[in-house]
């Protein structure tokens, strides 16, 4: 299969211009372990861009998307779990201080997820609905008799939550986070503002940054 031209122009833009300009930090990069900042689990959405949101740089972010920006329960069952994986990985061998859980507005995965756990309209999706029944607990605890918008706001938000709920049942997340070793937080970018919402540890609510 032939590669796309508009991925064969773009590659050719920034080896040029990007790469070029940054030659000795891209070389240092690759002679030297990777040493991220932080680890940010966003979502696949294509309009969510990490590495802009914080102006980072190449080595800033290990970061793991999948649809909606989830943490699965932990569940050492011997089957495939690439978020698992990918956490274990940055908690042990990358030694990472800060594990993000970015979520962003207008959210295919929670509009998904609303429709399937409401009951209101389900596709048969092999795959997408046995991961969005992560879901599940944070969406029994939305308000069910106000508007659907604000239903899905409050759903972004407690699946956020959920995540980190999630997050502290996986080994030695809490006793790292007791230690000040780790810190974790729970963010939400609404990508038509740009701003930026982080969960308070102490309110149990978004507040803008």
């Amino acid at each position: 299969m032939v590669l796309p031209d508009f991925l064969i122009d773009r590659y050719k833009e920034w080896k040029k211009d990007t790469f070029e300009k940054n030659t000795r930090l891209y070389k240092k990069s690759s002679l030297e372990p990777q040493k991220p900042k932080a680890m940010i689990i966003s979502c696949c959405d294509s309009r969510v861009n990490e590495i802009s949101i914080f102006n980072g740089e190449i080595g800033d972010f290990f970061i793991h998307r999948n649809i909606a920006n989830l943490v699965p329960p932990f569940s050492p069952d011997g089957e495939h779990h690439g978020t698992s994986a990918a956490i274990e990985y940055a908690i042990n061998e990358l030694k990472i201080r800060h594990l993000i859980i970015l979520g962003h507005t207008e959210c295919g995965g929670i509009s998904t997820s609303y429709k399937l756990h409401s009951k209101k309209e389900s596709k048969n999706y092999l795959f997408i609905n046995k991961w969005l029944d992560i879901l599940r607990p944070a969406y029994k605890k939305i308000s069910k008799n106000i508007s659907k918008e604000d239903q899905l706001a409050q759903l972004s938000e407690e699946s956020i939550k959920n995540s980190l709920q999630n997050l502290f049942k996986f080994p030695n997340i809490n006793q790292l986070v007791k230690k000040n070793e780790l810190f974790v937080h729970g963010l939400i970018h609404n990508i038509s503002s740009g701003g930026l919402k982080y969960l308070n540890p102490e309110t149990g609510k978004f507040e803008n940054v």
